[in-house]
């Protein structure tokens, strides 16, 4: 059979090759030699090229795109750290692959495990508002990477405040039945480490007045944790020797 004539193709089928063709330049420029400056990260082009040059999978193009993505840091003959990524690029790219995927994980997993691990408090941040602004699109899918970066909030930027707006987010939004009751009892751990005492009871009343928690394991433990920060206050009251 003999091959049919370029003019043969539709326009719109050239067109969204072509459009492939200069996302894949895009990703992976001419690869430098050992020793030469690594290409920078393309900025992302609007949705709707995407969507384009997707040709009707929008799905596979969004898992492309995370691999094409991780690879950036990975360019043949030169070994990037986090530090040298262009944080503003990579959390458009981000929101434009999720954007195609909805339903997927994997670009906030990405942002709050692998990206939010560079030593920039201003690029974990970045990171970290991403995963908070598109939680609030899909709590009950989305609650794992806001928790992920409620911890990461605590533990590597220190900003308890900001910690305890993402476990409230995941408490008040994330209420389906695939949410872990941990996940929603992370605002209590928050304020205990607050020192809001006050705050974790309530908390914890809240939680098991709201009827979220059933588990009677879970159940258990929140009483044993209202008991352990009873004992705490009343050891706060008591007198010091000596006074």
């Amino acid at each position: 059979m003999g091959a049919r004539p370029l003019s043969a193709v539709p326009a719109g089928v050239l067109l969204a090759f072509a459009l492939v063709l200069v996302l894949q330049l895009g990703w992976h420029a001419a690869a430098p030699p050992p020793g030469v400056r690594a290409t920078a990260l393309a900025p992302p082009p609007p949705l709707a090229v995407l969507q384009l040059a997707s040709l009707g999978d929008p799905l596979a193009l969004a898992r492309l795109g995370m691999l094409s993505l991780q690879a950036d840091d990975d360019q043949p003959g030169i070994s990037l750290n986090l530090r040298q990524l262009d944080y503003g690029r990579l959390a458009g790219w981000l929101e434009r692959l999720l954007a195609l995927d909805p339903r997927s994980e994997y670009p906030l997993l990405a942002a709050s495990t692998v990206y939010s691990a560079v030593d920039d408090p201003a690029d974990q941040r970045q990171m970290l508002d991403l995963v908070y602004r598109a939680f609030g699109a899909d709590p009950n899918r989305r609650w794992q990477a806001l928790a992920q970066a409620a911890l990461i909030a605590r533990h590597r930027l220190h900003d308890l405040p900001l910690a305890r707006s993402y476990a409230r987010a995941i408490r008040l939004q994330a209420t389906g039945p695939g949410v872990p009751a941990w996940a929603r009892e992370l605002e209590v751990f928050m304020a205990e480490d607050m020192n809001e005492l006050d705050s974790a009871r309530a908390l914890i009343g809240a939680l098991i007045a709201s009827g979220q928690v059933t588990d009677p394991h879970e159940l258990r433990f929140l009483a044993t944790r209202l008991e352990q920060i009873a004992a705490r206050q009343a050891l706060a009251r008591q007198p010091r020797a000596g006074h």
